[in-house]
């Protein structure tokens, strides 16, 4: 598959209903959806918004998973509900704690397929990575999810069920019957889409996830404690900023075509001036703050000084933070993360010309958790340096 064919949905997501019963599956419907399947399922058409309303505080604020605690519903209707419907999730099949608290899961989703998530706690706040495909049609050679071939697109269910999972496992669940205001600090109080997978190719549903995991009456999270990283689908870019609104991320990683196109090879696609012409938007677009430029610093690739100059020349005028990455190594990687005098002296110079240039710390290395390591256990058959080497045009 080329690496800028657009992947559509219909192809490559599965159907919502579940075979085990004919069943479907609630979570993942926006409140239209649910409001559909409730209808169908013989809701009188005049409760329809209020039991909408009942059923998703039930499931997304308490995060209950049994229409038999859902005590504010009639009995007759709960057992409705029951044949009908059911609330599932991704299952954990295994959770790694680095030695830095970090906690990497391999979760199951349907037709057996495997992907990864990872939280990352801070002292101020904790982030959870979480995936929208399973593998990636990219091929970005340095990074290790680049190498694991698409297999499909995650539902929406499957995309905020990653939120609902790492929620589960930090019991950061509020208790039924408290109100759903922000109730002080969260464990988990951001989300980006950094995992396996470019979101903008499974653009609606990771739409409908993230409007599902903003909805005040739900998870609850800010547009702005959301952020989505791409590799530059340029057409999807304005799309994200009018239907989504969250903060964005740029894998960047370059500064010249030459390079990017062997880094990022969607670059052959929308170059670097077409790819920072449409982010010149963004901002205005989304109502949003800056925008990070993800760099990840590969030794004698992209890291010099001259590098870092036209880095701030190119992206002047938009409102921007660069965040350097040290690249994270894994089996059969054909880069070497740079020397760290190199980094800070690439750093420098990107602060000095009035951007901010924070050098992100490795987190979850010795769990294969870090950016850019993540890929399926099921698919960990590692290519040989050689392969890798070729593909990426060395």
């Amino acid at each position: 598959m080329a690496a800028d064919a657009p992947i559509t949905q219909d192809v490559l997501t599965i159907p919502r209903k579940l075979p085990e019963g004919g069943k479907v599956n609630l979570v993942g419907l926006t409140r239209d959806g649910m409001r559909d399947a409730l209808l169908q399922a013989g809701t009188p058409e005049k409760q329809a918004k209020m039991r909408v309303n009942q059923i998703w505080q039930w499931v997304y604020h308490w995060g209950v998973r049994d229409f038999a605690q859902m005590t504010n519903l009639a009995k007759d209707y709960r057992a409705k509900l029951d044949d009908h419907f059911v609330i599932e999730i991704p299952e954990v099949v295994s959770k790694q704690v680095s030695a830095d608290g970090t906690r990497k899961y391999l979760v199951k989703i349907a037709g057996g397929h495997e992907v990864e998530v990872v939280y990352i706690p801070e002292t101020d706040r904790g982030t959870l990575c979480i995936s929208s495909q399973v593998g990636c049609t990219l091929t970005c050679s340095f990074c290790h999810t680049g190498t694991q071939k698409l297999v499909r697109n995650l539902t929406a269910g499957e995309i905020v069920g990653q939120i609902m999972m790492a929620r589960d496992d930090l019991g950061e669940w509020p208790e039924p019957g408290t109100g759903t205001g922000d109730a002080g600090p969260r464990l988990l109080s951001n989300v980006v889409l950094m995992g396996m997978g470019e979101p903008l190719y499974n653009f609606d549903n990771v739409r409908d996830a993230m409007k599902i995991a903003m909805d005040g009456e739900g998870i609850s999270l800010s547009r702005r404690r959301i952020t989505l990283s791409t590799s530059g689908v340029v057409p999807e870019i304005a799309k994200c900023a009018e239907e989504i609104g969250c903060l964005l991320a740029v894998s960047f990683h370059a500064t010249t075509d030459e390079v990017r196109d062997k880094l990022v090879p969607i670059n052959k696609r929308w170059n670097i001036k077409e790819l920072l012409d449409t982010l010149r938007e963004y901002p205005r677009l989304s109502n949003s703050e800056r925008i990070t430029f993800e760099y990840v610093m590969l030794k004698d690739v992209n890291d010099t000084d001259a590098d870092a100059r036209r880095l701030v020349k190119l992206i002047q005028g938009i409102p921007a933070k660069i965040n350097l990455i040290p690249f994270n190594e894994w089996p059969g990687a054909p880069y070497e993360r740079s020397d760290w005098e190199r980094i800070e002296k690439f750093a420098d110079i990107v602060y000095k010309a009035g951007y901010a240039s924070p050098i992100r710390t490795p987190r979850g290395e010795d769990i294969m958790a870090a950016c850019g390591q993540l890929k399926s256990a099921t698919e960990r058959a590692r290519k040989s340096r050689k392969q890798i080497e070729a593909e990426a045009g060395m």
